[in-house]
């Protein structure tokens, strides 16, 4: 009898295998690949035949003339296999540190900038650690930095934060934002 069990829980667990390990994802696999090819495939943004990044995954950009996008709390910065938030509690003496340094550096780098004015996205990461979107609030503090860095009118700047931010999620969720890839790359453009 108990050989009997033995080879029914041996058979289940291998259908079970199968069939979520093997069928399951292929068909889920397939499905996404041809109801959603584009963000299957890792929303990725082609210029000139080259891949220069993901619309849905934050990348880092060092260079005064480009906007950054919020702090990456994943792995070494934006590392897609480390994905998550950071976990500190808003009272942790590392979070407060890593604000405090976060404001200093983004009024020491972005002229103008006041340190009770800075963006909260601007210091902290997002939940996942990935995200591509920076507030227009933080576009907009950045913008005289960039301007300047690329010898522009801060104006054509502000206009081209505007002419490629979304709007809120539905209508109403969210706040406004701007896909940091896509206002990097219609800056150069631009110039």
């Amino acid at each position: 009898m108990l050989t009997r069990n033995v080879i029914v829980a041996a058979r289940v667990a291998f259908l079970t295998l199968i069939v979520l390990g093997l069928v399951y994802p292929l068909l889920m696999t397939g499905a996404a690949q041809v109801l959603f090819p584009y963000q299957a495939n890792g929303s990725l943004v082609v210029r000139d035949g080259k891949v220069v990044g993901s619309a849905l995954i934050g990348q880092t950009f060092a260079d005064a003339r480009y906007f950054r996008g919020r702090p990456s709390a994943a792995g070494k910065g934006y590392d897609g296999t480390a994905s998550a938030a950071s976990n500190l509690a808003p009272t942790a003496e590392a979070l407060v540190v890593r604000v405090r340094d976060g404001v200093d550096a983004a009024v020491a780098e972005n002229p103008g900038l006041a340190a009770g004015s800075v963006p909260v996205d601007m210091v902290t990461a997002s939940g996942s650690g990935l995200d591509p979107d920076i507030t227009l609030a933080n576009a907009y503090a950045q913008s005289p930095r960039v301007a300047q860095a690329r010898g522009m009118q801060e104006s054509d700047v502000r206009a081209l934060i505007d002419s490629t931010a979304t709007g809120r999620q539905f209508g109403f969720l969210g706040e406004e934002r701007v896909n940091v890839l896509a206002l990097n790359l219609a800056l150069d453009a631009a110039r």
